[in-house]
């Protein structure tokens, strides 16, 4: 009878810890959206954990270092464009060992990065923070600052806040790895921007809206003259670096509306949302005084000058389809090459909207 009787707190206690875990791994093993995750990971810490403020940093591997993603007691706003590097403070020690680090009186200790403290008010006086880890990379830290009662914290209930940072760190590479595959399908390999089968994605989309609410919308086809002797000259290798600096050169001259893609070979269009003919015309003209003025392959003995042959579009007064006016763009484009070059064709053609 004692027997049983001691036997079931414990058994009970063991379910009441574990049941948290399945159903924690649960949902952040069932969705691959990053903010989906990320506020799941929120709710569950902000149930388990009474803390002053607690924070959800992931690691920006390129630049080796952390960044706010969740920020719970303290306006995020304040401290989104803090970046920690690694080694640097509590987090960014955890995030360079992968090892958790525990700190009960923080107030004189000096690893404490105190930019969040200075830029919020805020006084850290005790820190807890792990990592978030897996396959042996760190992908960020949850650090927990100024826990209600820490002894009992640690004792209790961070065997669980563990648990819950491996599962958040599996669902957190997951949904990265998946971004990342979803970023390369439609990404040029070349020059880093948006590839053709993104544009065909995005284009149907723009210009339904540009109907729904009568706007314009303008699309320039772009062929590179006499690409084909950069390429005999100097290389495959730096044909495609000629390729992604005029993607750059193009990517200056845009507002955050438009949009440039690699259409193929040496070839980009250009989708201009809200712009009528005068308007992408001009635009048009000063993206191809910007390719002309500037040197590529300055490393080489022979800088390469480049020019550009455009071919302008716009809906409604050139078509009223994607394919046509893909086509009409493409065909203006072609009638620069065989003349010119050089220059930006499909300008002076009769602009509907405006009632040229």
């Amino acid at each position: 009878m004692n027997k049983k009787s001691r036997k079931s707190p414990k058994t009970t206690s063991d379910l009441d810890f574990f049941l948290p875990c399945l159903q924690i791994g649960k949902l952040l093993t069932s969705t691959l959206d990053l903010n989906e995750i990320l506020s799941l990971i929120m709710n569950k810490i902000s149930l388990i954990a009474e803390a002053d403020n607690w924070s959800l940093l992931l690691l920006d591997e390129k630049q080796q270092e952390l960044r706010f993603e969740v920020v719970v007691g303290i306006d995020k706003k304040l401290v989104q464009d803090i970046r920690i590097p690694l080694g640097r403070g509590i987090a960014g020690e955890v995030a360079k060992s992968g090892n958790p680090i525990y700190i009960d009186d923080a107030e004189d200790d000096p690893r404490i990065f105190r930019e969040v403290d200075h830029r919020t008010g805020f006084i850290t006086r005790s820190i807890i923070c792990i990592p978030l880890q897996t396959h042996g990379q760190i992908l960020g830290v949850i650090e927990m600052v100024n826990l209600a009662n820490p002894g009992a914290f640690i004792e209790k209930k961070l065997p669980l806040l563990a648990i819950l940072a491996d599962y958040a760190a599996i669902a957190i590479e997951n949904s990265q790895y998946t971004a990342k595959i979803q970023s390369l399908s439609i990404t040029d390999e070349y020059t880093g921007l948006y590839n053709a089968r993104y544009m065909h994605q995005i284009l149907p989309e723009l210009l339904k809206h540009s109907q729904k609410k009568g706007k314009p919308l303008s699309l320039a086809f772009v062929d590179i003259d006499n690409f084909k002797s950069v390429v005999d000259t100097h290389g495959h290798l730096a044909g495609s670096r000629v390729l992604k600096e005029i993607g750059q050169v193009i990517n200056r001259c845009l507002t955050k509306e438009d949009i440039v893609t690699k259409y193929g070979g040496d070839e980009f269009v250009i989708i201009m949302p809200g712009r009528d003919k005068r308007q992408a015309g001009k635009l048009a003209e000063t993206i191809l005084a910007n390719i002309r003025d500037i040197n590529y392959l300055n490393e080489e003995k022979n800088p390469v000058q480049i020019t550009a042959s455009f071919g302008l579009a716009t809906y409604p007064g050139d078509a009223n389809s994607v394919k046509d006016l893909l086509l009409k763009a493409d065909a203006a484009m072609y009638d620069i090459k065989r003349s010119t070059k050089n220059a930006v064709g499909g300008v002076n053609e009769p602009d509907e909207m405006n009632g040229n």
